[in-house]
């Protein structure tokens, strides 16, 4: 195990020398919130926002972004290749995320569990995703929506992380976990070694304080023993569903949250087919051609989100939950819907 430690009066300057190569994200203040953008040449990422304060937006976009140009055509049937679909030039050069919480890393494994496997391989995610480092920040002041430990991860989990950088007030510790961290420390040029056993000990007594300080948990030890139709069939949900206005909020603010559209723009003789993505919260998102719709009623669509999230994902992949207990949804919901109460009512 490598550990580094950063001065924190270095840090700019070791960020400045890996723009050399690397585009670089982080947090960056908005009015009175967060948010996760590419960082011009002399600005720096947030590191020292307050948990509660996260972004509101998870660093998903980075990857898999809002709006995607996808394929692009010639309608000029004079070109040779005229109407004939091709993939839009994308920069995929390397790109490195920095700040990351560790709950949104391990979003980015759910995420791959669709977009990257062995029967399909969505190109532009996973271009996307072997040019990216992941540089996480570890949470040491959890906020009172965070509940990830119940759900398989936690404040200084490193799962899905190249370097784990733990804040000791005046450094980070910075826990090299894959060659690409490693590389990416390397061209920073921090490179001094902490010593490993006294480091292993803070962060431990860190993780520790941290871990005990989530008062919010979940129970789902029951979920995977009941069958689809007596979760579909319960009583609860049209009490759930009530004061839902299907805003769609709780999928945009998701990390793992992966439905998308697909729609083509067309201005004088170019075409362009997009990516957007799409929440099962509307309407329009399960509406056929025929004008049929399966989910047509609010309810639907509430009870759909919820078991997805808590019972289909869980029992196709076996995986755990669709959920990394960021409480984005929770904190973010205008009439107050909370997915930790309607995962104990499904459980019990």
């Amino acid at each position: 195990m490598k550990i580094i430690k950063i001065n924190k009066k270095e840090w700019h300057q070791g960020l400045d020398k890996s723009r050399k190569e690397y585009h670089l994200f982080g947090a960056v203040k908005d009015n009175n919130y967060y948010l996760i953008k590419e960082l011009g040449q002399e600005q720096y990422p947030e590191m020292e926002r307050p948990c509660a304060f996260d972004t509101i937006l998870s660093p998903k976009s980075v990857i898999f972004p809002q709006t995607e140009k996808m394929l692009t055509a010639d309608l000029d049937e004079s070109q040779p290749d005229h109407h004939i679909m091709k993939r839009v030039e994308t920069d995929y050069s390397k790109k490195a995320v920095l700040g990351i919480r560790p709950y949104d890393a391990k979003a980015f494994q759910i995420l791959t569990l669709n977009f990257d496997t062995k029967e399909y391989k969505d190109p532009y995610f996973c271009d996307a995703m072997a040019a990216t480092t992941f540089i996480g920040l570890a949470v040491n002041n959890p906020s009172q929506f965070d509940f990830s430990t119940s759900v398989g991860t936690g404040p200084f989990d490193e799962e899905g992380l190249d370097v784990l950088l733990v804040d000791v007030k005046d450094a980070y510790l910075a826990k090299v976990l894959t060659k690409k961290g490693e590389k990416f420390l390397s061209k920073s040029g921090f490179d001094n070694a902490a010593d490993e056993k006294d480091a292993l000990l803070t962060i431990e007594k860190l993780k520790k304080t941290a871990e005990k300080s989530i008062s919010s948990k979940i129970s789902h030890d029951k979920l995977k023993d009941k069958t689809i139709l007596e979760l579909y069939n319960a009583p609860f949900w049209d009490d759930i569903a009530f004061a839902c206005i299907n805003c769609g909020t709780c999928t945009y603010v998701c990390p793992t949250c992966w439905c998308f559209d697909i729609q083509d723009e067309t201005k004088d003789n170019k075409c362009i087919r997009y990516k957007n993505w799409d929440t099962c919260m509307s309407r329009l998102f399960t509406e056929h051609a025929s004008g049929h719709n399966p989910r047509g009623e609010k309810v639907q669509r509430v009870r759909q989100r919820f078991m997805h999230k808590l019972k289909y994902f869980p029992d196709k992949y076996d995986q755990g939950l669709m959920c990394v207990g960021c409480g984005r949804c929770v904190q973010h919901c205008p009439v107050n819907i909370d997915i930790r109460e309607i995962c104990e009512q499904m459980n019990s």
